[in-house]
């Protein structure tokens, strides 16, 4: 049977315009093309782990506006069960304003319309279909209250949980020790836990800081200096695939979205991070958010490819 994933979250229309270098503060500036894509970190994830092969269901809000119409149309085409998302007159879909250097770096600005309008008693409603998969993934592009609900009923449960702690928000050390797997950034880790990371030792000194909080484990992304995985037995550095990056966005989601699929699947966590690691490098070669989301045969084919460096 194909692994279960229920993803909770945030789905947005990007909006995307190229520019050769991020404009400075009061600075109006001439940017290149402009385009539209599918994108919200949940839906991002969601896509991610249907096309590396997970039975997946979504579970989210958008307005009743044309971003909705093609938002739902998008997620329906990559397989994804999306009886779980309503639809909101009340809002506007989900909106992300984008811009993209012309290295591949990126600023983003969410306006988060309908996703913010959703309420614990949704989480609530998915507490039979929790009990039936194998892996819950949340991020903080929804209501907190949402969020820790939807992680208490996957304790419950006994399912996995992975809370994905993007965008960089406050959020209570009592809702990260929820979940089974924390996945910031380095930017998100020193919002959440006030210590800022600069190099690979000080992720790793971070990481346990988050650790004796009381999070259960910590999957640490670090961009082109790959990942840091932090257990009550495991402290390692998973290092980067070199590549060329052509768009950054959702780079992070890609990342989730395997290392859901593989700790849903069963293996275990260096491999698990090292899936990851190859799909957030994957993402970053494609333009766009779910258009760089890879197949599991294309990330298979690209693993073959790139090496990756042991460990350590």
């Amino acid at each position: 049977m194909k692994p279960r994933v229920l993803v909770i979250g945030s789905i947005n229309m990007d909006l995307v315009v190229r520019v050769d270098r991020m404009p400075r503060e009061g600075e109006t500036i001439i940017g290149r093309e402009f385009q539209t894509f599918p994108g919200g970190k949940g839906a991002n994830q969601a896509v991610a782990c249907a096309r590396l092969g997970a039975q997946t269901f979504m579970a989210g809000r958008l307005g009743t506006d044309p971003f909705g119409d093609a938002l739902l149309e998008n997620l329906r085409k990559d397989g994804i069960d999306t009886a779980h998302i309503a639809r909101d007159p009340g809002a506007p879909s989900g909106t992300a304003m984008i811009i993209v250097d012309k290295s591949g770096q990126n600023s983003i600005v969410v306006s988060p319309g309908a996703n913010m309008r959703m309420k614990p008693s949704d989480a609530d409603a998915l507490d039979e279909l929790i009990r039936r998969v194998n892996c819950v993934v949340v991020q903080l592009e929804t209501p907190l209250e949402v969020v820790s609900r939807a992680l208490d009923l996957a304790q419950k449960a006994g399912v996995k949980s992975i809370l994905d702690a993007g965008p960089a928000v406050k959020c209570p050390m009592s809702i990260l020790k929820k979940a089974d797997v924390v996945s910031p950034n380095a930017v998100e880790a020193q919002t959440l836990i006030g210590k800022k990371i600069t190099t690979v030792d000080s992720a790793k000194r971070v990481a346990k800081s988050f650790l004796s909080a009381g999070v259960k484990a910590l999957a640490l992304k670090l961009g082109a200096n790959g990942s840091v995985v932090a257990t009550k037995d495991k402290l390692l550095h998973v290092p980067a695939v070199e590549v060329k990056a052509v768009d950054t966005t959702a780079a992070g989601d890609a990342f989730t979205g395997a290392l859901a699929l593989a700790l849903a699947e069963g293996n275990e966590w260096l491999a698990a991070m090292r899936y990851a690691n190859y799909a957030g490098a994957f993402a970053v070669t494609k333009p766009g958010a779910q258009p760089s989301m890879p197949t599991r045969a294309e990330l298979q084919d690209f693993m073959s490819k790139n090496k990756l460096a042991a460990a350590k």
